[in-house]
């Protein structure tokens, strides 16, 4: 989602000075970003995704909330302890300063900040930046070699550049809906916010490659990155597939619109997903169920037959695994080198021994809530371990430490927090 809404989060600041204001040299010096700064302008999820992804490569970011923070700070239940789990989940490894970027006086230190940054990110409603004088134009005259990127709705030189960018919004006009879900039911959004989510790695893979271009050439770049397009892309082959036929796609439920089998099947206690890719998998699938009778079958000799005769394969097999448990068909598909897997609820999903070995949740102290688990970072890098240096900021928790490192005293930013510049 961009940035577009009032605030209205009550957060105290935490003050608390032992609180660590940076991550150790020794836990940041071997990462890929170490050295990084960043200067984080958003908000909600696509740019804050963005750039925990990069704060957990090492990267320094540099929150900048309003006075009254973060929307999602908001955003609950649940709650730990008054903290948003929305906000936490995707706000690690950064450090938070309070700025009200309506000031004079905060717009310039909001330039100070960037002239210290290699990278600015923001998801204003384009024009906004402009008018908060931290758009690229005013940043890059301060600092030519600046790597600036805008995350919006539609683009920055889209015909519909003036409407607000909502992920349900993207997933709706960029087709996402439309083929999602059963085929005579109505269209349906993803479970997560796809569009918020992939825009966000698609920033963090744009932002890469302009540090690249920028250590090769010493120049910087502005990178033009929007909900839309980044939801559209993800139609890939279903798209090509328009663009060769001319047929329009459809829903099909679980199911693939190119291969089959290749969904999911009711078992007597569950469910069960199975791809079969090819006439070789096949074969051993049919024998897996006890049913090789069907690989033999004319009607399904090729995938291009099963696909004309889907309908009649898919009623077949949902009979066949309508008679045993999901286990014992996970155990007789393994067995015989079928791809498949349960259908998990979350729960069973944190559980797995899979996610533990991989590392992929985190824990970390938070200041108010204690102990706080989130989900890791699926990247590995040999060498190097990724994880939480500092825990999800407090609103402003860092924000005079931030202040001093850009030359500010300690009265200077008493009477800037008297005048409602900073919190």
């Amino acid at each position: 989602m961009t940035d577009e809404r009032k605030h209205e989060t009550t957060d105290e600041r935490i003050t608390d000075e032992t609180t660590p204001c940076t991550p150790s040299k020794s836990s940041q010096g071997n990462k890929p970003l170490a050295g990084i700064k960043i200067l984080d302008l958003s908000r909600v999820l696509s740019g804050p995704f963005c750039t925990m992804l990069l704060a957990d490569m090492g990267a320094d970011v540099i929150k900048v909330e309003p006075p009254s923070g973060d929307e999602t700070r908001t955003w609950g239940p649940p709650f730990q302890n008054g903290e948003s789990a929305y906000f936490m989940s995707i706000n690690r490894n950064k450090r938070a300063i309070c700025l009200n970027l309506t000031s004079e006086a905060g717009q310039k230190i909001a330039h100070e900040l960037a002239n210290h940054a290699d990278v600015v990110i923001e998801n204003f409603r384009p024009g906004k930046a402009a008018k908060l004088a931290v758009d690229y134009d005013t940043l890059s005259q301060l600092q030519p070699n600046l790597i600036y990127c805008s995350i919006s709705g539609f683009g920055q030189d889209s015909p519909l550049v003036d409407r607000p960018g909502y992920d349900f919004i993207a997933q709706a006009m960029a087709g996402l809906m439309s083929l999602t879900g059963e085929p005579e039911g109505e269209p349906m959004k993803a479970g997560v916010p796809t569009a918020d989510l992939v825009t966000g790695l698609y920033a963090a893979i744009s932002i890469l490659a302009a540090l690249h271009k920028r250590d090769a050439t010493g120049e910087g770049s502005y990178i033009d990155i929007s909900l839309f397009d980044s939801q559209l892309s993800l139609a890939a082959q279903v798209a090509a597939n328009y663009l060769v036929s001319g047929h329009a796609p459809r829903r099909y439920g679980n199911a693939h619109p190119n291969i089959v089998p290749y969904q999911s099947f009711r078992t007597k206690d569950g469910s069960i997903a199975v791809a079969v890719g090819n006439n070789q998998q096949f074969d051993r699938f049919c024998q897996a169920l006890g049913h090789p009778d069907l690989s033999s079958d004319s009607r399904f000799a090729t995938n291009g037959l099963r696909n004309t005769n889907r309908e009649e394969l898919t009623h077949l097999l949902t009979e066949v695994f309508a008679t045993e448990s999901t286990e014992l068909w996970v155990q007789r598909l393994n067995q015989a080198e079928i791809p498949n897997g349960p259908i998990q609820s979350l729960p069973q999903v944190l559980g797995m021994e899979h996610v533990t070995a991989r590392n992929l949740i985190w824990q970390t102290n938070h200041p108010v809530t204690g102990d706080l688990r989130m989900l890791g970072n699926p990247m590995k890098f040999r060498g190097t371990t990724l994880g939480v240096a500092l825990p999800p900021p407090c609103l402003g928790e860092h924000t005079d430490p931030i202040l001093r490192e850009i030359g500010l005293s300690n009265d200077d930013i008493q009477k800037l927090r008297q005048s409602g510049v900073v919190s």
